[in-house]
């Protein structure tokens, strides 16, 4: 699925919304968790799961063609894990 078709999805499982209102809510809820967890905080929403900020250290590598050492330089990661109930719809349980 891709964001026009959750925007679908959105607009026909709400009465009155229209796609673009629809389009207007995703955006406004990607761009908080997006804002949020920029600025350190960790996301949760209960059934679905959390996201949270990570750090990755840099580290040395090996370019695999040549054999040659390369620094991979540290970096800021985001890190979900999913709730409890995303995972039992994904196992095949159902979505409540």
């Amino acid at each position: 699925m891709n964001k026009a078709e959750l925007i679908d999805v959105i607009a026909a499982g709400v009465d009155g919304v229209s796609k673009a209102k629809a389009e207007q809510v995703l955006n406004v809820t990607l761009n908080a968790i997006i804002d949020a967890v920029a600025s350190g905080a960790t996301l949760s929403l209960v059934g679905f799961g959390s996201f949270n900020p990570g750090e990755r250290v840099a580290r040395m590598a090996r370019n695999p063609r040549t054999g040659e050492e390369i620094k991979i330089a540290a970096a800021r990661t985001v890190k979900f894990k999913a709730g409890q109930k995303f995972k039992e719809a994904v196992n095949g349980g159902s979505r409540g």
